[in-house]
């Protein structure tokens, strides 16, 4: 374990963060590092921990929460060497995984923010200080203009910062499996000599610590060196510094070159006039002699181009946390800035203008924030120790029209969002709370279908479906509901369709389906029971079988593909038909991929429909009137068969519109 900080003299008179310090992470395979930034720009009580000697990443905050002597910790960022897509975080390189919002409810945390660490580096580029970065070369950086960012380390890292509206949009990017590029004779034989094991040569398979042993096999190769001494990065970066071994010195100068090119490729694509900073572990390492290396000279080797890159400085970062200024940065945004969370410091600065009651109110929220945002109003005024009507009065003072508005606003302020996770309903529980956490938890699993969503799978079925010359939907019960939905929508495209919600019909139509045919069966259980025998018939009939259905489902198991839906529907009481609203979801997601792919030869299918029930609704009206006779008084009489008709003309148009 080790410990240091992070703060400049100026920081020393930075106001601490009135709802306590935050916490900070930067985790990676071997390591996870974490701070506290006790105010804006002051980072502290800096440890690292194995992360070999934790089983859970949790353990980990935990321990390191346990050393540091702080006030309660409310927001946490954290920066991991790992793709973040939901709520799922798995490591690449070492066995953590957790969900973030479970760990957020295990540390007592009313935020917590997980970011690819380099998003967070490439966040920490316009906030680290000059002493923090050495420029290589060219002129004067663009104020406000875009910023390039290349980091070789394991890997190789490609990004950029965009400003817009006064902040900076970090830009997700791949580029490091661009693929490489040779820049002289030199690298084409080294291009050559890894065509010889992999098909495709990326630029990180070359300008990468691991790229450094390999360009290190290949050139002791050209030059006939037959049994190349066995040596690790680390030690062919060491003997080219000390000017031991002519081949290391080769390796290194050769690596740098490729660096060059791989970063002036990255400034002419995002034309990054504000600089291009190189990050990673490999060059910092490389110390004074990559001022002197090849990479200026070759970055600026650009043909036609190179006065324009000849003026881009190019910056080494020699921060040595970068990773917490990005993810403070980040922070800081997601809270919306500033020393404090607004409503909390409202509160805090009206409380000497509440009743005595109220003011119980006020001390209740500031010390458990998060608490009351889940909570009904008969609890919180439990907890308060004042009555229903204090608390609402609290919430009109603060200029919310009730308990409901004061907890979005709450939300809003205290996490950065409106709340989504899901709540339990109580017995208990007024009205509006039942119908905000109903909301809520609606919410929250439209997310978790959002975010788990397969976007090969999903292609797939929406080309399978706009192929198909004809479209069967099954289901019972409330899935017969959501079949029938189905139904109407992919008709309306010009796909003959069916919906059958008896499991005889379901049999004795799947017996007639052919290959071109598709079945969709939309089960919230994904059991088969009823289902089996249509299903099994369809298969034998060759149509392709697609489940809306749990994941690991009898069901899902069957079909083709499947969209998953995952929702743990046990309390019905409380929560019922949520996985209704999830599979109408996932209905109107797929017709809307199939109208896209269908859209402009079936336009005018659809316009051709209306125009049909339209002319037939005419003939109606028509039909009518003729049964229109004169009665013996003089005065018309109308018979009930026309009557009825033009009763049903009506409803026919309004289902049209």
């Amino acid at each position: 374990m080790s410990s240091s900080t992070i703060m400049s003299a100026s920081e020393n008179s930075a106001t601490s963060y009135l709802d306590g310090p935050r916490l900070l992470a930067d985790v990676g395979g071997t390591n996870a590092r974490f701070a506290l930034e006790r105010a804006p720009g002051q980072i502290d009580t800096i440890q690292t921990l194995r992360c070999a000697d934790y089983a859970e990443f949790a353990l980990a905050v935990e321990a390191y929460l346990a050393s540091s002597q702080h006030p309660q910790v409310r927001h946490a960022a954290i920066a991991i060497a790992n793709p973040v897509q939901g709520d799922d975080i798995k490591m690449t390189n070492h066995h953590w995984e957790f969900s973030i919002e479970n760990t957020r409810r295990r540390l007592n945390l009313d935020t917590l923010l997980v970011v690819n660490d380099f998003t967070a580096l490439s966040m920490s580029l316009p906030h680290l200080e000059h002493a923090h970065c050495i420029q290589i070369g060219g002129g004067r950086a663009l104020s406000g203009g875009v910023i390039g960012l290349v980091g070789a380390g394991t890997g190789l890292g490609v990004g950029g910062l965009i400003p817009t509206e006064g902040r900076w949009i970090a830009l997700g990017s791949e580029g490091g499996h661009v693929t490489f590029a040779p820049g002289d004779a030199r690298e084409a034989a080294v291009l050559a000599y890894c065509w010889r094991t992999y098909s495709h040569v990326s630029a990180e398979r070359l300008v990468s610590g691991p790229g450094i042993e390999m360009i290190y096999q290949a050139l002791a190769e050209l030059q006939g060196i037959a049994k190349p001494e066995p040596l690790h990065t680390a030690q062919i970066v060491e003997r080219a510094l000390q000017d031991q071994d002519a081949l290391c010195m080769d390796v290194v100068e050769c690596f740098c070159s490729m660096l060059g090119t791989v970063a002036a490729d990255v400034a002419v694509t995002l034309g990054t006039l504000g600089g291009l900073y190189i990050g990673g572990g490999v060059v910092p390492r490389l110390g004074e002699y990559f001022a002197r290396s090849p990479f200026r000279a070759r970055f600026e080797s650009k043909g036609r181009f190179s006065n324009y890159l000849a003026k881009i400085p190019t910056f080494v970062i020699t921060a040595p946390y970068p990773a917490f200024v990005g993810v403070a940065a980040i922070l800081s945004e997601h809270l919306g800035g500033g020393n404090a969370v607004p409503i909390l410091e409202k509160i805090r600065k009206a409380r000497d203008q509440f009743s005595p009651a109220e003011q119980k109110v006020a001390s209740l929220i500031l010390a458990h924030p998060r608490a009351v945002m889940s909570e009904p109003i008969s609890e919180i005024a439990r907890r308060a120790d004042v009555s229903q009507p204090t608390v609402i009065r609290f919430c009109r003072t603060m200029g919310c029209q009730g308990l409901a508005d004061f907890k979005l606003k709450l939300a809003s302020g205290v996490t950065g969002t409106v709340p989504v996770a899901h709540s339990q309903v109580h017995v208990g529980d007024s009205s509006l709370d039942v119908g905000v956490k109903v909301v809520d938890n609606t919410i929250s699993a439209m997310l978790e279908v959002r975010d788990n969503l397969n976007a090969d799978t999903l292609s797939r079925v929406i080309e399978v479906l706009s192929q198909a010359s004809r479209i069967e939907f099954y289901g019972f019960g409330s899935c017969g509901l959501v079949a029938e939905d189905a139904q109407q929508k992919f008709f309306r495209l010009g796909i003959p369709s069916s919906a059958y919600t008896d499991p005889q019909l379901q049999e004795v139509s799947a017996a007639m389906l052919k290959s071109s045919d598709v079945v969709v069966v939309i089960s919230n259980s994904g059991r088969l029971r009823h289902l089996a025998p249509a299903v099994e018939v369809a298969v034998h009939s060759g149509a392709t079988i697609i489940a809306l259905a749990p994941s690991n489902s009898q069901l899902a198991k069957r079909a083709h593909y499947t969209l998953a839906v995952e929702h743990d529907e046990s309390s019905m009481m409380h929560i019922p038909m949520v996985s209704r609203i999830l599979l109408l979801l996932l209905i109107d997601v797929l017709a809307v991929g199939v109208s896209l792919n269908r859209s402009s030869p079936f336009a005018e299918l659809q316009r051709q429909a209306k125009r049909g029930i339209l002319t037939h609704i005419a003939s109606l009206g028509e039909s009518a009137s003729d049964k229109i006779t004169a009665g013996g008084d003089g005065k018309p009489v109308q018979s009930a068969r026309a009557d009825q008709e033009v009763t049903l003309s009506p409803n026919v148009i309004s289902h049209i519109k």
